[in-house]
């Protein structure tokens, strides 16, 4: 047998060789746009424990639980903030009929779920608990309305059930149940993955229904819905161009909704060195897509009338079987890896913020690249994600105004930042996703700063996650920062996101 690397003898994550020094500029005066909260949002589908048991347990659980909803989820979600919440899907949103999610809980229709794994649905989650849900975390509803086995009737009854303050038998009917006040939800999908689970429909089919169903979607209570068409998968512009082809361009949406999965190739805990770079290159065709579906849209709406939402994203592993069958359906564990993944991705929407409008991660609790991972319907531990912490830490740069930072590289695996200011306070981020340590050397343009401040989310292995007997592996700590001359310098080892506030 051959000798064998040094590297391949060590555990993963600790082939990280001397820092290399690294040159960035921070440019404040030239500024790119806002930094939305929505950059910030998340969506919560029925499919697996997501809802059922992430969220919502029943008044009668031995979860602690405030009115059926799971206590540590509540404080957990209030205290990062949420700014939008999308529901009830994803796949599930096109084959959901509102009514079955209200009255009586006892009454209400069981049916399968014929997306995620065909168990029965007994509709103790509808509507009028996604209301109060949004209402205890102080997120803004979004939902996804069903077009693919919907009609027209059945959602601008929904609009009307939600939005009309009295008066009429839909707005007395939702009285009736239980909410006097109107929900007031702004933010409506007509359909969802309509080219896929959806439909699946060609554009221009898709284009004449929502041309049908926008019509019937109207202001309620002094509410104006603010419509998200379904655009493309990915950065698809056959679909993108086919569809505006055959709206009135007179009345665009308000948003469109684009889907990028960053797919994974391993179970998320598994993950080499070289799985986890094919994974986060992936990243530039996110910003390539946001780039390019701003200018597609920018050749029919000059006037930006019609904002890009990136409404599904986030990192989709391989799923093992054994996970599934305790926690429930794409049950998946965010690692280090996830982490920095997350980073990337928060970057981007700040480097984009003119042309973004709103991101949603898939998904909230135990789905996928979620913030909250929980034991399911029976267990009473839940623990925050690395995720969790990586939202944590972009969280200052909400409301600021994103200004361009210069990077001595455009490798995707090279250092990521993004960078924002408010009055006489900057916040950068600095992502590092590959496996060099870095001392970064950092210029400030046209930004005086005599001290600043920095935390770090660090793991020396890639695969390092927060479980249920270990909560705090990965968790925000301070981290040394030096301010001088008009530099900031700092360490940013491999694999590490690091927030500085100057």
């Amino acid at each position: 047998m051959g000798a064998v690397p040094l590297a391949a003898l060590l555990p993963q994550g600790l082939w990280a060789s001397p820092a290399k020094s690294y040159k960035a500029t921070v440019l404040a005066d030239v500024e790119i746009g806002a930094v939305r909260p929505e950059f910030h949002s998340h969506f919560a589908e029925h499919l697996g424990s997501c809802v059922y048991g992430g969220l919502w347990v029943g008044k009668d659980s031995p979860i602690p639980n405030i009115d059926g909803y799971r206590r540590d989820a509540i404080t957990y979600l209030k205290d990062l903030g949420i700014p939008v919440l999308r529901w009830p899907g994803g796949c599930f949103a096109d084959d959901y009929h509102w009514r079955d999610g209200i009255g009586p809980a006892n009454k209400r229709p069981k049916r399968v779920n014929i997306h995620w794994g065909g168990y029965v649905e007994d509709n103790s989650f509808g509507i009028h608990e996604f209301i109060r849900l949004c209402r205890m975390i102080g997120a803004e509803p979004y939902v996804a309305g069903n077009v693919g086995s919907g009609t027209p009737a059945e959602l601008r009854e929904w609009v009307e059930y939600c939005n009309q303050p009295s008066g009429s038998t839909l707005a007395d009917e939702r009285v009736a149940n239980g909410s006097p006040e109107p929900f007031n939800v702004r933010y409506w999908g007509v359909g969802n993955e309509n080219w896929g689970c959806g439909g699946p429909m060609t554009p221009e089919h898709y284009g004449e229904q929502y041309r049908i169903f926008a019509n019937y979607v109207r202001t309620f209570g002094g509410t104006k819905p603010f419509l998200v068409a379904c655009g493309p998968n990915g950065n698809d512009m056959h679909w993108s161009r086919g569809l505006l082809n055959t709206l009135d361009p007179r009345k665009l949406p308000d948003g469109w909704s684009t889907h990028f999965y960053e797919t994974g190739t391993l179970p998320s805990t598994q993950f080499t060195e070289d799985a986890m770079n094919t994974q986060f290159r992936i990243f530039q065709r996110v910003e390539e897509t946001i780039i390019a579906q701003r200018a597609l849209l920018d050749s029919y709406d000059p006037q930006r009338k019609c904002g890009v939402i990136l409404d599904e994203w986030g990192v989709w592993d391989r799923i093992p079987r054994e996970d599934e069958q305790r926690y429930g359906k794409l049950w998946q564990q965010s690692t280090m890896r996830s982490a920095v993944a997350a980073g990337l991705g928060l970057n981007i929407f700040n480097r984009q913020a003119d042309k973004l409008y709103m991101a949603n991660i898939a998904q909230l609790v135990n789905v996928l690249q979620s913030i909250l991972l929980t034991e399911g319907p029976e267990g009473k531990r839940s623990v925050r994600t690395s995720t969790y912490y990586a939202f944590q830490l972009f969280k200052p740069h909400r409301s600021k105004t994103a200004v361009r930072v210069e990077t001595e590289s455009s490798d995707p695996l090279g250092l990521s930042m993004s960078a924002s200011k408010s009055g006489q306070e900057l916040i950068v981020t600095l992502v590092n996703p590959s496996g060099s340590d870095l001392d970064v050397d950092c210029a400030l343009r046209s930004f005086s700063a005599k001290s600043g401040t920095a935390k770090i989310l660090h793991h020396s292995d890639l695969n390092a996650c927060n479980s249920f007997d270990n909560p705090d592996v990965l968790v925000p700590k301070p981290h040394e920062i030096a301010v001088e001359n008009g530099h900031v310098r700092l360490k940013v080892p491999a694999l590490s996101i690091v927030q500085a506030s100057l």
